[in-house]
């Protein structure tokens, strides 16, 4: 007899997600349903304001996607007036990228990501010498892995362990869980990576703040470019940038990259990990400027997993709709006439799985109704999945040679069949591989801004905004999750109509009206599940996609209550939302 299993919530991700699944009698996933639980209203705040304070607002989605979103509403409204930006702004906004990329990817491997596969509880019976000599086997330069690094490290968790609470920040996890398989020596290293990069994820967003002015939620961009001139015109601030970008980089190079590679070696024949994906169709949108007309990354989209094909973006082609969404608008709608008008209807009752096995009163989905504040977007008509895997993948498609050369040393390195890109694994190495791509690859954009300013201080264009006149415009591109895209429409002056189609809204999407999974559902279905009352295996796939669901939705009371109120002075521009 099917049972259900709830995840709610899923912890270790930027906002509110539940995962709920159907598990036949042999432990197997039958079917999946994904549920974001807080509403997002942002779009509706945007209504009649002036468009150059948007951008501002805008950012405030999430606290960890700041700048991602403070950049695409930014090149929404360009795009609408027509600004061509100069090029010294477009090479500070890639630089300022480039440090969020870093950031955000570290981040989420180690912290958020990491101890789905990383057992902390075995780490601590390792043999430091041994775990030492083993760190070589992935890299001629390991980082953090001397015998007394590791030594201290085991000795600082084992001091968690002792407390009355347990493992501290590392309590209430599934170890010992059958489907971790990483030796006590291996655990080790990566438990000494995890705290190591919390002094590096600091380092990455002092990068972004030299710009930036602060981060979380910079200042510096402005409709037509970027305000920083001071900061790019001194050698000290620039300097100081490019030594914080190579120490990220060597990280990112012989820590990151080679906790992945140990990682694909160890879970190279785990079922949960290797598992064929639900969605093969991958789509990407050109970002990274690193040169005058010069991408890092190209757009497209692949189908059914071939990647001897690759598409053209067909814009108009992107919908919105709402059949198992908490809105009242259930038709497939383009951005650009997006509705956001909530129509909440809530859980039905049910009973699923407990902590201990057994079958408890529960809120369930109803699978035949609406369930999740995300949307559903499609492209054709079409799921897709969005992300570092899937730029990778266009990209290779396309004949990219630097994703090339990444994409085919990786494999290389690691034995795994091409094959193996289309799982969890290849999802989360993927990610790695983008992050050092990145690493790698974007001084590039830091040597063309110093040789470009010597000719050429211009950060900022001129523009007007023509009351009488109607505008519409979208800023488009990949960000850490995926292809990101704001789409505004301009009348009288002030914004008529706002949306924000992110990439955890296209992973994450529930079921549409044809009865299409989006990723995250299409994932977890066949997946098998070794014990119900402990099911890592469904968070090590959620996780896979680094869920940012705060960019998703934003926060409600289901029973009508008001949280708080706020008085603004216009005079200011807005408020943190």
């Amino acid at each position: 007899m099917s049972k259900r299993v709830v995840v709610d919530p899923i912890t270790r991700i930027e906002g509110h997600l539940r995962a709920e699944v159907v598990v036949g009698d042999d432990g197997v996933v039958e079917d999946a349903f994904v549920s974001s639980t807080l509403w997002r209203g942002l779009e509706v705040i945007a209504k009649g304001r002036d468009p150059r304070n948007i951008p501002l607002l805008m950012q405030r989605i999430c606290g960890v996607c700041t700048y991602s979103h403070y950049l695409k509403s930014t090149m929404a409204v360009e795009d609408a007036l027509g600004i061509k930006i100069p090029l010294n702004a477009e090479l500070v906004r890639t630089l300022m990228n480039a440090a969020l990329f870093l950031h955000d990817h570290v981040i989420h491997f180690y912290h958020l990501h990491g101890v789905d596969w990383v057992d902390i509880v075995s780490a601590l019976s390792a043999d430091e010498e041994k775990a030492s000599k083993l760190a070589f086997k992935y890299t001629d330069s390991p980082i953090a892995t001397g015998a007394n690094d590791l030594k201290k490290v085991k000795e600082t968790v084992a001091k968690f362990a002792k407390n009355p609470q347990g493992l501290g920040p590392f309590a209430n996890a599934y170890w010992g869980h059958p489907t971790y398989h990483m030796s006590p020596e291996q655990n080790l290293i990566a438990l000494s990576h995890y705290l190591k990069a919390l002094e590096m994820q600091r380092m990455a967003a002092q990068m972004l703040a030299i710009f930036g002015g602060k981060q979380p939620h910079p200042q510096s961009l402005v409709v037509g470019g970027v305000s920083c001139v001071m900061d790019i015109l001194d050698p000290s601030r620039m300097g100081e940038y490019m030594v914080k970008f190579k120490k990220m980089a060597d990280f990112v190079n012989n820590a990151y990259i080679a906790d992945i590679k140990m990682a694909a070696e160890v879970f190279a024949t785990e079922g949960s990990v290797v598992k064929p994906m639900g969605v093969k169709n991958f789509m990407a949108y050109k970002d990274f400027m690193v040169g005058r007309d010069q991408y890092l990354f190209d757009s497209g989209y692949i189908l059914d997993a071939d990647i001897t094909k690759v598409f053209d973006i067909d814009e108009d082609l992107i919908t919105e709709e709402a059949t198992h969404s908490w809105y009242a608008d259930d038709e497939a709608l383009h951005p650009y006439d997006g509705k956001t008008n909530p129509n909440y209807t809530g859980f039905v009752d049910g009973e699923s799985v407990g902590p201990d096995g057994k079958m408890i009163h529960s809120k369930l989905i109803d699978e035949n109704a609406k369930y999740s504040w995300i949307k559903s977007p499609r492209y054709d008509g079409k799921p897709m999945e969005v992300g570092p895997l899937a730029c990778l993948l266009v990209n290779y498609a396309k004949g990219n040679k630097i994703v090339q050369d990444s994409v085919n040393g990786f494999l290389k390195a690691t034995g795994l069949p091409v094959g193996a890109l289309f799982t969890t694994l290849g999802r989360t190495a993927a990610r790695a591989l983008q992050c050092q791509i990145i690493a790698d690859n974007a001084l590039v954009a830091f040597n063309n801004l110093i040789e470009n300013l010597k000719v050429d201080q211009e950060t900022c264009a001129p523009y007007v905004i023509d009351k009488d006149k109607e505008y519409k415009g979208r800023g488009m591109g990949d960000v850490p999750r995926g292809m990101l895209s704001h789409w505004i429409r301009i009348k009288n002056g002030v914004c008529e109509n706002y949306q924000a189609v992110v990439p955890s809204t296209w992973n994450a999407s529930p079921k549409d009206a044809k009865g299409q999974h989006g990723p995250y559902e299409a994932d977890l279905i066949g997946l098998k599940i070794a014990d119900l009352s402990q099911p890592l295996e469904i968070i090590r796939i959620i996780h896979s996609y680094d869920p940012c669901i705060a960019c998703a939705v934003h926060v409600m009371d289901t029973k009508g209550n008001q949280l708080s109120e706020y008085k603004v002075d216009p005079l200011y521009g807005g408020c943190s939302i």
